[in-house]
């Protein structure tokens, strides 16, 4: 036997959602499980139940019946952390859930929305993880969060969310009515917005799209089982030129938004990894395994429940830069500004990636002008970031990644950014989108 470790983990899920007024019956989840992995002869044995430790590792080790050539990188930590919300979830009845979630809803309503649905949910993570390098770790971590939908039809059924997700208790929640105000008065707009323009222009994204694109377009590509698996664009570049000088980008777990954890899935302390550092590429993110393959630093092994720890993304950004939004309008001059994301599809291998933006604007003679509506960009990944300009005002969104079957919660950031991609559209905008 080269290695073995077992994870014990607890997930507490409840949820409630709302929809046009009526509540639905609240759900109550707890998961409880064990995860034995051991690794003999270079080949993985693996057995997820709840048994004793012995018990379970003669099993993973029967289940070892291979051989080949995996390795996983000595590493040894001992730690605890909990964190303690300023509002306790467990604490506030269901009714006084109830009662804010109807009120959230209700600032959600308005003579031109036709629908409105309100997805609550809390989460507790309680995980203990030990292995045979002498590896001790524990952590307790709650999650709360909700997301807002608003519906409206003006010809066609339009439609705005808003999702706060957070570590933490109740207390997360205190914006949501500005929240719910802000994307009804957005849709009430979008209603009667136009059509976008079509074409490679100027695109100023919003710190959400561009958040986005900075995660699936490019991180997904930084994960090191991509790169073993020669899945991905930037195989091969390490230390080599992949964006514009103005570009920095990190994968920080320690942050507290919604992909924070003080240790990942292999008991790993939680570290800030600088990906890119002005321009260049420095590093992978990698699992203990990918690591004692690549010489390279783990730290982002995460995994759903106690499923198969893979290499993923925690809190990835782009740091800001120096530009205010006026000052990319000016540089744009003539293009579109676009706002929000309805999610997309991106290749890891090729690069290319195409997402579709909540709503977006006109920019005319580095002014914004009317809002247009289903709107969308395209491009390759490498060649975006290697033309681009970065704003201030660092934000971060938070979502659910989803990656070989499994989802892990996680947050994207950026500034505002400035770059040239494909716009698709159904009229065709006839000016010209000079180099800015």
């Amino acid at each position: 036997m080269q290695f073995y470790d077992i994870r014990t983990v607890e997930i507490r899920n409840f949820s409630i959602v709302i929809e046009n007024g009526k509540v639905e019956l609240p759900k109550t989840e707890i998961l409880k499980s064990k995860g034995f992995r051991i690794l003999k002869n270079g080949f993985w044995g693996i057995f997820i139940g709840n048994l004793k430790d012995e018990e379970g590792l003669k099993i993973a080790e029967k289940n070892a019946i291979g051989s080949g050539d995996e390795k996983v990188l000595e590493y040894a930590e001992k730690g605890k952390f909990i964190l303690k919300p300023k509002k306790d979830t467990e604490e506030i009845p269901l009714d006084e859930k109830i009662g804010f979630l109807l009120e959230v809803e209700e600032n959600l309503k308005d003579r031109f929305v036709t629908g409105t649905k309100i997805q609550y949910i809390e989460s507790k993570k309680i995980f203990k993880y030990k292995d045979s390098f002498g590896t001790e770790v524990f952590y307790e971590l709650p999650r709360t969060g909700i997301i807002m939908h608003v519906f409206g039809k003006n010809k066609k059924m339009q439609f705005l969310s808003k999702r706060i997700l957070k570590p933490g208790g109740f207390e997360v929640l205190k914006n949501s009515f500005n929240y719910a105000e802000e994307i009804k008065s957005k849709l009430k707009k979008l209603l009667n917005a136009k059509t976008p323009p079509s074409g490679k222009m100027n695109v100023i994204m919003d710190s959400t799209l561009a958040g986005v694109f900075i995660h699936e377009a490019f991180g997904h590509a930084t994960e090191a089982d991509h790169v073993l698996q020669g899945t991905s664009i930037l195989a091969n570049k390490i230390g080599k030129k992949v964006a514009s000088d103005e570009v920095t980008i990190y994968d920080d777990p320690t942050i507290l938004e919604f992909g924070f954890y003080p240790f990942d899935d292999e008991g790993v302390k939680a570290r800030p990894r600088v990906v890119v550092e002005k321009g260049v590429l420095r590093s992978f993110l990698h699992s203990r395994e990918t690591a004692a393959k690549m010489s390279g630093v783990p730290g982002n092994a995460r995994a759903e429940g106690v499923d198969i720890p893979l290499v993923r993304m925690s809190n990835t950004y782009i740091a800001e830069g120096d530009h205010s939004l006026e000052e990319l309008l000016e540089l744009a001059k003539n293009g579109v500004y676009l706002l929000g994301s309805k999610g997309g599809e991106t290749n890891p291998a090729t690069g290319y990636f195409q997402f579709s933006a909540q709503y977006g604007y006109i920019i005319e003679k580095s002014e914004i002008k009317e809002m247009i509506r289903d709107v969308s960009l395209s491009g390759h990944t490498l060649e975006i970031l290697k033309m681009v300009r970065l704003g201030k005002g660092l934000s971060f969104d938070p979502g659910f990644c989803g990656k070989s079957g499994q989802s892990v919660p996680v947050s994207d950031g950026a500034p505002p950014i400035l770059t040239q991609a494909l716009v698709g559209g159904l009229v065709q905008f006839k000016q010209n989108f000079p180099a800015f």
